[in-house]
């Protein structure tokens, strides 16, 4: 593991950004009669999405905890939550999210596994 000096450390600090964080979990009508067609509309959107770079980070989660995904957004709280309002799946109660600010470094990346 790389070590950090504070020195260096303050540096990379100065590069962080705001951004929003999306959590979702299960909704009230999650594993009812036509979820799965939902949920694969919900995914077609979050990939158009991550292509126009408005959420650049994109994590399903299916661990069986209710928690079904996170995702990382460059807009603002407001802009996000008219964004998931607009979404298939929290429209129909199959999924339900909460946003949250958060802080990041420009360029990181989830590296290929």
């Amino acid at each position: 593991m790389t070590t950090y000096t504070d020195e260096m450390m303050r540096e990379r600090l100065t590069q962080a950004a705001s951004y929003t964080l999306v959590v979702m979990r299960e909704g009230e009508n999650y594993g009812t009669e036509g979820a799965d067609r939902i949920i694969w509309e919900h995914g077609r959107r979050n990939m158009g999405l991550q292509a126009d770079g408005v959420m650049p980070v994109v994590c399903p989660v299916g661990d069986g905890t209710g928690l079904s995904g996170i995702g990382i957004f460059v807009d603002g709280l407001d802009e996000v939550r008219k964004i998931m309002e607009g979404d298939p799946a929290v429209q129909a109660g199959v999924l339900a999210y909460s946003v949250h600010p958060c802080r990041g470094f420009p360029g990181s990346a989830l590296p290929r596994t």
